[in-house]
């Protein structure tokens, strides 16, 4: 099944679009670990449209990010249209994303995301409009449904398909799921099986075996990491490894980790501005970095606080002082 977007692989592993979360930094970090494609934060249509400068920003990106695809949300066909529009002609990525998933009340509220699951003629429309509006391939991410009682993952994605998406990725959750409970892989098994173009699994892949287990139960084209990858860019070369039948690669040490959390702060301050903003902003990606390691709750208070990415060196320095003295 042919993926609309260049890879490396035939079956790729995609960062996928998190607010504050997949910014240019951490895609890059991810890429170098083995993504094979990402994608920007979701933004709106409607402040594109607008030309906002703060959401003009979350749709630039670096060369060496490619592939690459740039993700928009809203409830209005024609917003959607002239955002795709002003996109494919100034950003050109790869591909437009649309997000039919995004369950966050204030998104909802006003029918963007997932809550655009409750009218599939405005989401035919929305696809329809995006894909006059470029010669980008279009792509769809979504949920299972609105809740358990609209739960039909098959029906959303042929309907979906029918207009004109290119490839659809389904988070295996419905709307009022949230991030709670499971999963369903079941849910992507089933739409794979129903659907002529490529889907990419999502939802609840925590380690590389995770990747390998969703791929053999699902029968997926490809699979997105969302939240695993907090703190955790080696996800993406662990489950390659896997995934290409090798053995997994040595766990990160403690240095290893700071190495690349490190590494992760200086792209921040250059591409985000060397500001208090970007280190304060920076701060929860250290505390993913640091989790399952001896003392993290102790390691994290104290990251928390830092006012410098040189703090945060100083830090990592105090402890890993004492493992270098044993050895």
């Amino acid at each position: 099944m042919q993926l609309p977007y260049p890879s490396a692989h035939p079956f790729p592993l995609l960062l996928a679009p998190m607010a504050g979360v997949s910014e240019a930094p951490f895609r890059q970090i991810c890429r170098r670990m083995g993504a094979d494609v990402v994608l920007s934060e979701f933004l709106s249509s409607e402040a594109i449209r607008r030309r906002i400068r703060n959401t003009l920003e979350g749709a630039e990106f670096e060369g060496v990010e490619r592939p690459i695809g740039i993700q928009i949300y809203g409830a209005d066909a024609n917003a959607m249209a002239e955002a795709a529009a002003l996109i494919t002609q100034h950003y050109a990525p790869e591909f437009i994303d649309i997000n039919f998933g995004c369950p966050v009340k204030k998104v909802v509220q006003r029918n963007g995301g997932s809550g655009c699951l409750r009218d599939m003629d405005l989401v035919e429309r929305i696809i329809r409009a995006v894909i006059a509006a470029t010669h980008l391939p279009v792509t769809v991410k979504t949920r299972s449904g609105w809740n358990d009682e609209t739960r039909d993952p098959v029906g959303i994605a042929l309907r979906m398909q029918d207009a004109g998406a290119r490839a659809f990725t389904l988070h295996a959750r419905t709307r009022t799921q949230m991030f709670t409970g499971k999963a369903n892989w079941d849910d992507i098994a089933r739409v794979a099986e129903a659907l002529d173009i490529p889907v990419i699994g999502n939802g609840d892949v925590q380690t590389a075996e995770d990747l390998v287990r969703m791929r053999r139960h699902t029968g997926c084209a490809g699979i997105m990491v969302g939240r695993g990858a907090f703190g955790n860019p080696w996800l993406f070369r662990d489950g390659r490894a896997l995934l290409d039948g090798r053995p997994a690669p040595a766990s990160p040490t403690a240095a290893e980790r700071f190495r690349v959390a490190l590494e992760h702060a200086r792209l921040a301050l250059r591409l985000q501005g060397d500001t208090r903003k970007t280190v304060i902003e920076f701060r929860k990606h250290l505390g993913w970095y640091t989790k399952g390691m001896t003392r993290a709750g102790e390691l994290r208070q104290r990251l928390f606080q830092i006012e410098s990415i040189a703090e945060a060196e100083g830090i990592f320095l105090d402890y890993l002082e004492p493992a270098a003295a044993v050895a």
